[in-house]
């Protein structure tokens, strides 16, 4: 794992995590137009008043265990469902915004390629 590709996508994830993670709470990105069905789902899981946060401070964690190098392995399990839903988000409701999400689930897959002698032991 300690590869110079490696290092630059664990760096890379690791950024836009804590950078969506962030605009969560700061909003510095704007949201992009979305169609009515993604719109209604957004604002179903933003009125519940905790559900998107809870999601951010995860994104956030996550992130910076990846730019510190700090449990890795255990960061990329834990950021599967989340890689998974962003990734059906868009496939389903809004395709045209799947390449942030493609980008996410790729570099998640590939970094757990690459720990995988770490996650033999689940599968024994």
């Amino acid at each position: 794992m300690n590869s110079q590709f490696t290092k630059l996508m664990r760096i890379l994830l690791g950024a836009i995590l804590v950078v969506f993670g962030l605009n969560k709470f700061l909003t510095f990105i704007p949201a992009p137009e979305l169609p009515e069905n993604a719109a209604n789902f957004i604002n179903s899981l933003a009125s519940t008043g905790y559900v998107l946060q809870v999601v951010g401070v995860i994104e956030i964690l996550i992130g910076l265990l990846l730019l510190l190098n700090k449990w890795v392995a255990f960061a990329l399990v834990v950021l599967v469902p989340i890689s998974a839903n962003i990734l059906l988000f868009h496939l389903f409701l809004d395709i045209p915004g799947i390449s942030g999400a493609l980008l996410v689930t790729v570099l998640n897959g590939i970094l757990m390629y690459k720990l995988w002698p770490k996650y033999r032991p689940l599968f024994n």
